[in-house]
């Protein structure tokens, strides 16, 4: 299905949770946010329905988010739902990795065919600090069995201030180099100042050729992370929210005055 703008729009990213096990600096508050109620997330029959339906109109690409989706309730057998459904030929998800080491094989065996790892440095301490009290070895281990796993590729996100210069990006970058990993540096981003670039080694960034959909952790189909136009596919249906969320999608991001990342999915 192709939007406005003539870009074919193949890609839902699916947040399933805003809940995470990690409180990083550049995504939450120190003390925390007010989570949704359990009422308010999208069960997931609803989001598989979303997901069906996304695919009648040409989805092929789906990526689970978060918050951090590991931690959501029957993540593994969203994952095998997902996996029935014969157009998706790209079906990844997102994770900070500390749960990995647990999840990585029955996640394959559920039909998952790859992941990104969000990591901003290889230093224990500046991850301790980054993520408010993270532990390194737990990414590592995650890594570890995600490969043993058979996951390829996989990806890490590193968030970077300035430029992929800076030591910590640098140190990433050497040491996916040493592990067969790819890399992407993603600027930070502020949704409220509409602060976005391209990132260096993907495709995000580039609204010329945005290709996708996003869909909150309760039900809102968002044409643009940099918008605040949403379709709530509860009062909607599946169906209307998805062609509205299309017919909606802006040439380019500005600002999201009332969105988070945690419940959007970056």
């Amino acid at each position: 299905m192709y939007d406005h703008f003539n870009r074919r729009i193949n890609y839902l990213r699916i947040s399933v949770t805003d809940r995470c096990n990690l409180r990083c600096r550049y995504c939450m508050p120190e003390h925390g946010v007010e989570l949704l109620r359990h009422q308010d997330i999208l069960s997931l029959e609803e989001i598989f329905e979303v997901a069906k339906v996304a695919t009648d109109f040409g989805v092929d690409k789906v990526r689970l988010t978060g918050g951090e989706p590991l931690v959501r309730k029957g993540v593994t057998r969203l994952i095998k739902m997902l996996s029935q459904l014969e157009a998706i030929n790209d079906l990844s998800l997102t994770t900070n990795a500390t749960l990995l080491f647990q999840f990585a094989q029955p996640l394959v065996e559920a039909g998952l065919h790859r992941i990104n790892i969000s990591l901003d440095t290889i230093n224990p301490e500046k991850y301790k600090e980054i993520t408010r009290g993270g532990d390194i070895s737990t990414v590592f281990l995650g890594i570890e069995a995600a490969q043993k796993a058979g996951l390829n590729p996989i990806k890490i996100n590193c968030v970077v201030k300035n430029s992929s210069d800076e030591e910590d990006a640098v140190q990433i970058s050497n040491f996916c180099r040493q592990h067969q990993l790819q890399v992407r540096f993603i600027h930070q981003m502020n949704l409220k100042t509409g602060e976005f670039s391209k990132v260096e080694g993907g495709s995000g960034g580039d609204c010329s050729h945005c290709n996708r959909i996003r869909l909150t952790a309760n039900g809102k189909l968002k044409p643009c992370l940099f918008n605040d136009f949403e379709f709530d596919v509860r009062k909607l249906g599946a169906k209307e929210a998805f062609l509205k969320a299309v017919e909606f999608k802006p040439q380019n991001g500005t600002t999201n005055k009332h969105g988070h990342f945690y419940t959007i999915g970056g």
